[in-house]
């Protein structure tokens, strides 16, 4: 099949792609020139009893658990659509903010379901590219043409609902995910009706070895990320300090705004004490200007010749200071090699608080890769008489899988359960969502409604959507489970 675009978006339960789920997916596919092509794909997924909502996330989509259960379809039957309809040899998926969030999502769902996490988004010539920085990177360095937006306090914001209507562009319902994919539709054709060589060039830098061939050359380039500062139209230039041997396909990258000087004297801990993110960080506690870049995540980097002079000016730009503070960093060899054991001190240090990977296979997906014996034996469990999962006998490599092969069954056939397995179902549901008392997820779920509903003004509708919620979580109630005996789900 011809190379074409699939924007997708998704409404979510929640926005932990490892604990919450998606419950709407919707997607459009156009041909290279952004014309539609074939019907749109809008379908809602079922909730699955082990799984609480983000009381504030179904707020804002208006989707509740009942919905999806009522008209959704499987997690296992959407996963068959997809892969056999949607994911076409040489599709682009791509959409706004995709690569951090919905691909996260889109990934964790094929890995519980016993998929590859990964092929959906490589193989057969498939591709995957994000128009939030393709954005970005237009207001910062080729504006003309476009209306941009800024928020209530007067700062540079590229909102989707806020960047359709000031061009007047098709946008009817924000935060529904059809609605999204046409509004993003629209804005990547303004993109490229109006800055057509930037576009361009930008989509060939989806690719991880042409982005590699920038970076690694060594010298400054143009780099616009979510990470920096919005009066810099998130915009700065940036040199590789050294790539990340244990990460690959990643640079740490300075932000050659600022004077290396300031870092020169400090340890390597410092360092990392500096780059740590804190949330009230003082005026006087400045954060290291230090990131990683990932070549696989479509970064928008550009070389530095792109910058003209009214984009230094609007990005407060100054190439000889530029210049100054790389050639200081190209002769502190001390301090890339603190930089370099920095990221080692943080790494060792980062909570993720993502993950609990004792009790809990669903978090395990960046644990590895899977080998191609299991691959094969994904595939007998995915095309298996669902009634039959139980006893399939199959001797995976991954232990993991062997976790993931009961959850696969509770979730996508629960009326084909045994006595038995619904049994050990039910501690594990137990476990999930009673655990840690008054810190359980249910604690915390009911407590925040009660909450919301405290702080009033609400609605008609943010009530009716509550009661929604306080019923569904009713309706799912575990009996406790016993602390000795979680089940055998355990991963």
């Amino acid at each position: 099949m011809a190379a074409s675009f699939f924007f997708y978006d998704l409404e979510t339960s929640g926005f932990n792609p490892r604990e919450q789920r998606i419950m709407q997916f919707a997607g459009q596919r156009t041909d290279v020139d952004l014309n539609p092509v074939g019907d749109p794909v809008n379908v809602l997924i079922t909730l699955t009893n082990e799984c609480l909502p983000d009381v504030d996330a179904v707020l804002l989509t208006g989707i509740t658990p009942q919905q999806t259960i009522l008209e959704g379809m499987t997690e296992a039957e959407f996963l068959r659509l997809f892969n056999e309809d949607v994911a076409t040899p040489g599709t682009v998926f791509l959409g706004f903010n995709t690569v951090r969030f919905d691909d996260e999502f889109m990934r964790c769902l094929h890995y519980r379901n016993f998929y590859d996490p990964y092929e959906w988004q490589w193989q057969d010539g498939r591709s995957r590219w994000d128009m939030l920085d393709v954005v970005r990177m237009t207001r910062a360095l080729r504006p003309d043409l476009i209306q941009w937006p800024f928020d209530a306090q007067g700062n540079p914001t590229n909102r989707l609902e806020l960047l359709t209507a000031l061009n007047g562009l098709e946008h009817e319902h924000a935060h529904d995910a059809l609605s999204d994919v046409d509004a993003t539709i629209n804005v990547a054709r303004l993109i490229r009706n109006k800055q057509t060589k930037l576009f361009d060039y930008l989509f060939t830098m989806r690719d991880k070895r042409k982005v590699a061939e920038l970076v690694d050359k060594n010298e400054p380039f143009v780099y616009t990320s979510g990470a920096y500062a919005s009066a810099f139209q998130k915009t700065t230039v940036v040199v590789q300090i050294c790539p990340q041997p244990d990460r690959n396909g990643c640079a740490l990258v300075y932000d050659l705004r600022y004077d290396p000087r300031d870092w020169i004297n400090k340890t390597a801990q410092e360092l990392a004490d500096a780059w740590r993110w804190k949330k009230d960080r003082a005026d006087n506690d400045p954060r290291l200007p230090v990131k990683r870049l990932q070549y696989n995540r479509c970064p928008a980097v550009a070389p530095l010749g792109v910058l003209d002079g009214s984009s230094r000016e609007r990005l407060q730009l100054d190439l000889t200071k530029i210049q100054e503070h790389w050639n200081i960093i190209k002769n502190a060899k001390d301090l890339t090699s603190k930089l370099c054991t920095a990221a080692e001190l943080l790494d060792e240090k980062q909570p993720n608080n993502l993950v609990n990977r004792d009790t809990d296979v669903d978090s395990c997906i960046y644990d590895g890769f899977f080998s191609s014996e299991d691959k094969n034996l994904m595939s007998v469990v995915r095309a298996a008489d669902p009634a039959e999962l139980g006893n399939l006998g199959l001797k995976f490599k991954d232990r993991r899988l062997e976790a993931l092969l009961p959850l696969y069954k509770a979730r996508n056939y629960p009326k084909l359960l045994s006595s038995e397995e619904r049994d050990v179902w039910e501690q594990f549901r137990a476990q999930r969502l009673l655990s840690g008392g008054k810190n359980s997820k249910l604690a915390k779920y009911l407590t925040r409604l009660q909450d919301v509903v405290a702080k009033g003004g609400l609605t008609s509708n943010q009530e009716y959507l509550l009661q929604e919620l306080q019923l569904y979580a009713e309706s799912i109630m575990p009996e406790p489970a016993e602390p000795e005996a979680p089940g055998d789900f355990e991963g």
